[in-house]
């Protein structure tokens, strides 16, 4: 039996877009220099009155109308994020309640930028097993709260934004074959590599948000090994060829790490969504924002075989199958 099918998609994207040029009058970098390290031409910075939770319930309200499903046929709310509106309670809730479907179930997950597949894949589990019928399933991020900006390794890296899928449980036919749904996912994480990229801070050891920090090298190379590796893992378990996937949706760290990605794979490029120009590293937002962008413009169509994946801070990593 499939998993889950995925019933429509949406994002959402601040006001505000910032280009390499601007950046360059804040800090010591140039157009030049960003482009030709990871592809970035510009990104989405929010404003004040944009927070994570109101671009969660944007790309929310967004899917549920591509889905053409109300707000209150959702269960469950599963929202991934690295950056959520308090300490406490979870983002999802206050999702929960802007779309007014509450008394269901919503959580955040945190696990950086695979945030979004560890999500997907809890929202899945938890749908088969019944604890509800339909569930969304978001990536938002105001990551750029927790730069500093006078660092131009990671200032540059970085955007705002959401994405968001509407999910609903297997029913009759989902083992069919060709049927839509989830045909597998991989999950991992690694606490090692704690060190290569992390956030100085927190409420129980310095009592503050703290700043991202990366060593930059280490990441690319463990990204491009780990990516690799787990996405052979998926195909394996589902007995799906490379040929056969007609889209690889990935993480949008940085474009040299796509590109290596793919010829690790012997994927052609033409296959790989890329948005990272446009929307820089949304860390849990990327791979939903990614996948509605793809969907939209006509790329990614119903039938076609779309491998997910991501790798974030912690180290974690992830990749999903789904048949759309």
């Amino acid at each position: 039996m499939n998993g889950s099918r995925v019933l429509g998609t949406g994002s959402a994207l601040p006001r505000r877009v910032v280009t390499n040029a601007e950046l360059a009058e804040q800090v010591d970098t140039s157009d030049e220099w960003i482009v030709a390290r990871t592809g970035i031409r510009q990104r989405h910075i929010a404003s004040p009155d944009e927070t994570t939770a109101t671009l969660a319930t944007a790309a929310a309200r967004a899917a549920l109308a591509d889905a053409g499903v109300e707000a209150s046929s959702i269960g469950l709310i599963v929202l991934a994020t690295a950056t959520p509106d308090n300490t406490f309670p979870a983002t999802a809730t206050k999702v929960q309640t802007a779309l007014g479907c509450n008394g269901g179930i919503a959580f955040d997950v945190a696990a950086v930028c695979s945030g979004f597949l560890y999500a997907l894949s809890v929202a899945d589990s938890m749908l088969k097993t019944g604890m509800a019928q339909r569930a969304l399933v978001i990536g938002a991020e105001t990551f750029s709260r927790i730069l500093d900006w006078e660092d131009r390794t990671t200032c540059v890296l970085f955007g705002d934004g959401a994405g968001a899928v509407v999910l609903e449980a297997p029913g009759a036919g989902s083992d069919e074959k060709n049927a839509p749904g989830i045909l597998g996912s991989k999950l991992h994480a690694d606490g090692a590599c704690h060190d290569l990229l992390y956030v100085d801070g927190g409420p129980s050891t310095t009592q503050t948000v703290g700043h991202v920090r990366m060593k930059g090298p280490e990441v690319f190379r463990h990204a491009v090994v780990n990516l690799a590796a787990v996405l052979r893992e998926v195909l394996e378990d589902t007995g799906i060829s490379v040929d056969q996937v007609d889209w690889v949706v990935p993480h949008q760290a940085n474009a040299r790490i796509l590109d290596a990605t793919a010829r690790k794979l012997g994927i052609s490029r033409d296959k790989v969504v890329v948005t990272v120009d446009r929307h820089a590293n949304t860390s849990a937002a990327s791979v939903p924002l990614a996948l509605d962008v793809a969907r939209k413009d006509g790329r990614i169509k119903t039938g076609d075989l779309v491998m997910l994946e991501a790798m974030g801070g912690g180290f974690t990593w992830g990749a999903s199958l789904i048949r759309m």
